[in-house]
């Protein structure tokens, strides 16, 4: 039978310790009813009474009832006073959570060094507190900080820090490479002489300094361990935490252990992405299991056989966890990547189809002259459309007018837009906090009194590239917009030696792309057949 590992998602407190990441205490309720979907065993909220947020979460989350423990977090008692009396120790009490996670030192270094005091008072510092806890009823886990630089200095004093803890109480006894710079093969061979010493359960929490937290949690899991902790997409101090989005597949799927139910798997890569935008973090395109691209096929040869069978590039069904497999159109590709992606949208294609070609030909030019389509699924779906006549435009952009100007008020963008909308002239100006917000501005303005809808989508993302730096102000730029909306997002691509147009282009194929997409188009008042609905790009 097949060990079951429990996952302990500290996200809401180790993972807000990351660079640019600060969430409100509505984002990490939010975050925490996605996890115990994802079905999580553990969810850590981090220090009850440590700042408003924290207070504000630990108060209001109770009234999610989640299936999850909820656990909260706090160090052993301050040095040289009573566990009873200790101010941490009380408001992680007085939260009402079932679990809660002690750090404590096990690096003698940092006995003497950052706490300052004895290595026997640490010790009782560490037995004290867990015995608090436990005379409290709650399950405790021990976060021995440092605890793998502290056994390679002083493997004596670590275990005794373990065996403090474990003496209390303690329920598991959490080994952390808190500094991120051991290698798996000494993760491997301390955990399993630590799970011969010691009878109580053992965790690992790992940080990924060495680029190494996955590696080092599936070695620790290998020797022994049952806990595993970590942050959904790595997000923590430093270099990260060890990612779950790629350690909860690779023990399920790949080293035959328990983690979650099958189907809650397979919402991982929507909660990745999920709290990637509660964060405002983007995700890396490559990130395994869960990225965009991690089970997209660009290479002809690499289509041509997956088209055969999905296993000859992927090493395990997309599907499993949630992704998709994605087939990129560019100049390396082959027939195989455009019929494949053809056949993805319903359209009628086969290998002789002279139309292949000439579609194949005019994406080589398109990105000879500087277009990347892997990166603009919604750019690439238009053109293959519009190529088989299965796309006509509702709007035509006749001419557009930027005016930008320094006053009193500082710079301001106005933007002036003529399109002709089933027939219907219009004619509308905005102005926005640079040209593009205005052009964006404008251009949505003209759309939403013919469709609505349009009012929900808004604009996620926008990046420029210089294609020619050699050429420097005259150089070509592409543009990468990401648009989000109608519960999706899609992305589009526009290039010109003028940044401004090609903003334009890529925010017109945008917004053409949405409006092919809607499940239902109102012009002038006349129902449009209904649309197929938004592909997931």
């Amino acid at each position: 039978m097949s060990s079951i590992i429990s996952i302990f998602d500290t996200t809401l407190r180790d993972g807000t310790q990351g660079e640019g990441i600060s969430l409100s205490a509505d984002d990490k309720l939010k975050i925490a009813q996605k996890l115990d979907a994802l079905g999580v065993h553990y969810i850590e909220g981090g220090n009850p009474g440590s700042n408003g947020k924290d207070i504000e979460f630990f108060q209001r989350v109770k009234a999610l009832k989640l299936g999850a423990k909820l656990t909260a977090f706090g160090s052993t008692r301050r040095k040289n006073s009573i566990a009873e009396q200790d101010a941490s120790l009380l408001r992680i009490v007085e939260s009402g959570v079932p679990a809660a996670t002690l750090v404590g030192k096990a690096w003698d270094f940092h006995v003497h060094t950052a706490l300052q005091t004895t290595l026997e008072e640490n010790l009782a510092m560490i037995y004290d507190s867990f015995a608090f806890l436990k005379m409290k009823g709650m399950e405790a886990m021990y976060d021995a900080e440092h605890f793998f630089d502290g056994y390679k200095h002083n493997p004596e004093y670590a275990l005794a820090a373990l065996r403090k803890a474990a003496e209390a109480g303690a329920d598991w006894l959490v080994l952390c490479d808190t500094n991120g710079g051991t290698l798996p093969g000494e993760i491997r061979e301390i955990v399993g002489r630590i799970r011969a010493e010691l009878d109580t359960p053992i965790g690992i929490h790992t940080h990924n300094d060495c680029e190494l937290a996955v590696a080092n949690t599936l070695a620790a899991v290998e020797a022994g361990a049952r806990q595993v902790q970590g942050t959904i997409n790595g997000y923590g101090e430093r270099c990260g935490n060890a990612n779950l989005c790629s350690i909860i597949p690779n023990l399920q799927l790949k080293m035959n252990y328990i983690c979650l139910p099958e189907e809650q798997l397979r919402t991982l890569t929507t909660t990745a992405r999920y709290v990637s935008e509660i964060a405002n973090v983007h995700m890396p395109v490559g990130q395994a299991y869960v990225g965009n691209a991690a089970f997209a096929h660009k290479g002809g040869i690499h289509v041509s056989a997956i088209m055969k069978d999905a296993k000859t590039y992927e090493h395990v069904q997309p599907e499993l966890v949630g992704n998709k497999q994605r087939i990129l159109v560019s100049e390396l590709a082959g027939q195989s990547n455009i019929i494949s992606k053809a056949a993805e949208l319903g359209l009628d294609i086969n290998n002789n189809n002279e139309k292949t070609k000439e579609i194949m030909n005019r994406i080589k030019e398109l990105e000879h002259q500087g277009y990347q389509f892997e990166g603009a699924d919604a750019s690439m779906e238009l053109l293959l459309r519009e190529a088989f006549g299965e796309f006509t435009s509702v709007f035509q952009v006749e001419s557009f007018k930027i005016h930008v100007e320094r006053n009193h008020a500082g710079m301001i963008s106005e933007a002036i837009v003529k399109l002709n909308v089933d027939g219907q002239q219009v004619h509308t100006a905005a102005e926005g906090n640079g040209p593009v917000n205005a052009l964006d501005n404008a251009l949505r303005k003209s759309l939403v009194q013919f469709f609505p809808e349009i009012d929900s989508i808004h604009l996620s993302d926008y990046k420029v590239r210089v294609i020619d730096e050699k050429d420097a102000t005259a150089a070509k730029v592409r543009v990468l917009v990401e648009s989000t909306g109608l519960d999706n997002s899609w992305s589009t691509v526009g290039v010109s030696g003028n940044v401004i147009e090609a903003s334009w282009e890529a925010l017109i194929d945008s917004f053409r792309y949405a409006l092919m997409n809607m499940v239902k188009l109102e012009v002038s008042g006349n129902e449009k057949p209904e649309r197929i609905g938004l592909s997931n790009h």
